[in-house]
């Protein structure tokens, strides 16, 4: 039977404590998102992932895994991944005659990269990274920085539909991020309120163009915590203006809307007034969101603030403030991997995983 489990938490260690399995065996709980805290080897991963299934078996295990800086799992084998702009660099490099080379050979290289990020995750349990990124390299951002493909949002929807094919071979879904964008903003929404000022038309031209272009070829979106004054006074993740008509409405995407971190300061201030962990995740609910992500709590007070949120969605649920959803439960499930995981020895000899760590920049 499905449900609606919105709640995508954290745990603090690299075992589950009896709190942690009480959370996660939670009805609102659908998932768990993991950081390099998490992370000792390869053997406590997969360990670590299998009791996790053992509380329940549709919990989705989610990581930051793009490559580059944000990569969680860097030792014991897993490979050291290129930023994504190393990818829009070798786009560029085209021959002298401009023939064409270098745009294929990143494509090739964007492929390969979603496949060896995918399959190594995949072989130690986990079920899902939240990439590719699409925001844009406009030069400013510190926080996106690299972590962009590249400038044009032609050459970004290319490497990022690339890159999705190869984690869909090794059967991951794809999260874009952070709609409409974050790259032309300077601040950074883990400790400030980015605010861009661009007309909606602008946007939708520029830093939201991928989203239209890769439509269904991704199967999740997470919003960026921005204020686009000209389109609605609230952070897009709690707009139901960005959400359901833009989104939804105007570009005609079906698939998962993930809310981004609910404690970063991006999200603790929703039309002028501080609000609490569960007062933004029922508006990003009641603005579009299919799941919210609370993460960096379960160290605090052992995880007392996690405990609040459920509680407190809840009783937010029981008092109609928000409600299940069928659909959104679908969204969830559709995200767990498809076909059976690869054992790590299998991987390492497989022809196809070889060939993919040689086309990597």
């Amino acid at each position: 039977m499905t449900h609606h489990a919105p709640v995508i938490l954290d745990i603090a260690s690299t075992t589950l404590n009896a709190a942690d399995k009480l959370r996660l065996a939670h009805p609102l709980t659908g998932g768990v998102i993991l950081f390099a805290r998490n992370w000792q080897d390869r053997a406590q991963l997969l360990k670590l992932c299998k009791s996790i299934k053992a509380v329940r078996d549709d919990l989705l295990i989610c990581v930051d895994h793009e490559g580059g800086r944000v990569q969680r799992f860097k030792t014991d084998g897993f490979t050291h991944l290129p930023p994504m702009r190393a990818l829009g660099e070798l786009w560029l490099q085209d021959g002298k005659a401009g023939q064409g080379a270098g745009a294929m050979n990143a494509t090739r290289a964007a492929t390969a990269s979603g496949y060896v990020l995918a399959a190594e995750l995949r072989a130690c349990g986990v079920d899902f990274s939240f990439t590719p990124v699409l925001d844009l390299d406009f030069g400013e951002s510190g926080v996106i920085g690299d972590r962009a493909f590249a400038r044009d949002p032609r050459v970004v929807s290319l490497l990022a539909k690339s890159l999705v094919h190869g984690l869909l071979l090794a059967g991951m879904k794809s999260c874009g991020k952070h709609f409409p964008g974050h790259g032309f903003v300077r601040a950074d929404s883990h400790h400030d309120i980015p605010v861009d000022k661009r007309s909606l038309k602008a946007i939708l031209a520029d830093d939201a163009a991928p989203y239209d272009w890769l439509g269904d070829s991704l199967h999740s979106v997470m919003p960026a915590h921005v204020v686009y004054p000209k389109v609605d006074s609230r952070p897009a993740g709690f707009s139901s203006r960005w959400l359901g008509d833009i989104l939804r409405g105007q570009l005609g995407f079906s698939g998962a809307v993930f809310s981004d971190d609910l404690s970063m300061a991006g999200a603790r201030l929703i039309d002028g007034q501080q609000v609490t962990y569960t007062q933004a995740a029922v508006a990003a609910l009641q603005a579009g969101c299919d799941m919210v992500l609370l993460c960096n709590q379960s160290l605090e007070g052992g995880g007392e603030l996690v405990d609040e949120l459920l509680d407190g969605l809840t009783q937010a649920q029981l008092k109609g403030h928000w409600q299940p959803d069928d659909t959104s439960a679908a969204r969830r499930l559709a995200l767990l991997p498809a076909g059976q995981a690869p054992d790590w020895d299998d991987l390492m000899v497989d022809a196809g995983y070889m060939r993919a760590l040689d086309l990597l920049p």
